[in-house]
């Protein structure tokens, strides 16, 4: 006869999990002998290593009762689901593993490769890793909102890039977030050239055309990335309100103050 410390040794589980089981009713607790021990039989270890291959399995301890007490239709009925179950499990996790893969690649599997081919391009002319983030998860968010136009828009991203003044406003942002400090006179430049883009813009009617396809909640969400990315976004657009204009990713001249 066996302690409950043999027992659960040769059963190959803790001691803690054979109270466990008998504070739930799964394994009968025997009676106490003369000297006040608990001891234990050959059925109770067939039945602990029983409760024990089912919970590792997967089973849960509320049901390995039943499946104890169940005939062998019920029981390999019983099984099968168990086995369903898990493989669902299995195809889960595999998507997350996926999922999680597709993180720590980088850009590639995040983004199509049109999408990464212009966000290198903007590392090349200067762009820091910062402003390199924002514009990531700008095209994160544009790709998912309209994915089956996103890549017709990069040629003329790419093209825009040829403006020496786009140039210029990227490494302005730079150099505006490298640095702890507010600097007014990067901050006026940067408002400058974003006026002035604009203006061309909506000479060429550009503007008109970007906002064919109205979505707010979209645009919104795109501004409130850049209004996140830093504590000074506030006042460029106020310096931008200065000139007449404000906004982001659909940038709109304000109306002349009534006189």
């Amino acid at each position: 006869m066996l302690t409950i410390g043999q027992l659960a040794a040769y059963a190959g589980v803790t001691v803690r999990a054979v109270r466990h089981y008998h504070q739930i009713g799964l394994l009968p607790e025997p009676e106490r002998d003369a000297s006040g021990y608990r001891r234990y039989g050959a059925p109770a270890v067939v039945a602990l290593i029983k409760i024990r291959t089912l919970a590792d399995a997967g089973v849960p301890l509320g049901r390995i009762a039943d499946m104890l007490a169940a005939g062998p239709a019920d029981f390999a009925e019983a099984i099968a689901g168990i086995d369903s179950r898990l493989r669902d499990e299995i195809d889960r996790l595999e998507r997350s593993r996926r999922q999680v893969a597709q993180l720590v690649a980088g850009d590639s599997l995040v983004l199509p490769q049109p999408i990464v081919a212009y966000l290198d391009r903007l590392r090349e002319i200067g762009a820091s890793e910062r402003v390199l983030a924002g514009e990531r998860d700008g095209w994160i968010l544009v790709a998912a909102r309209w994915p089956d136009q996103v890549l017709d828009w990069i040629p003329s991203k790419f093209a825009q890039l040829e403006d020496p003044r786009l140039v210029r406003l990227y490494r302005v942002l730079s150099a505006l977030m490298e640095t702890a400090e507010t600097d007014d006179a990067l901050l006026r430049e940067a408002a400058g050239l974003l006026v002035e883009l604009a203006e061309d813009a909506e000479a060429a009617g550009g503007l008109d055309a970007a906002a064919e396809e109205r979505d707010d909640t979209s645009y919104a969400l795109l501004d409130d990335l850049a209004d996140a990315a830093d504590k000074r976004a506030e006042r460029l657009r106020e310096l931008m309100r200065e000139r007449g204009w404000d906004g982001w990713t659909r940038m709109r001249r304000l109306p002349k103050p009534a006189r």
